[in-house]
């Protein structure tokens, strides 16, 4: 898949996550979070494989996370990539089927 636009997913709400997808030439993952110091190793390592999963070579993720649980961090993460890429309901793997 191809970041082709900015696009956003999630709240700033506790226990959640904001992630803003934009166009990059290269990869670049920042993140926030209040909980950084305990699970940013986890955090950094549950984007970072479902960006590789999603197949996402380029772009700048921005995250704002909230104390999210993996589950919730990867659901914001692929929203975020499918906004981006202009993806029908037609076109999403649900149910895990991504590779």
């Amino acid at each position: 898949m191809v970041v082709e636009k900015t696009a956003m997913a999630g709240t700033l709400e506790s226990s959640d996550a904001q992630v803003t997808v934009s166009p990059a030439d290269t990869l670049e993952v920042i993140i926030e979070s209040s909980v950084i110091n305990q699970y940013g190793r986890q955090i950094k390592a549950t984007v970072e494989d479902v960006l590789d999963r999603l197949d996402i070579k380029q772009g700048l993720i921005s995250i704002v996370d909230k104390g999210a649980l993996d589950c919730t961090l990867k659901a914001r993460v692929e929203c975020a990539v499918f906004r981006s890429c202009d993806a029908s309901l037609t076109d999403i793997p649900w149910g895990g089927a991504i590779r």
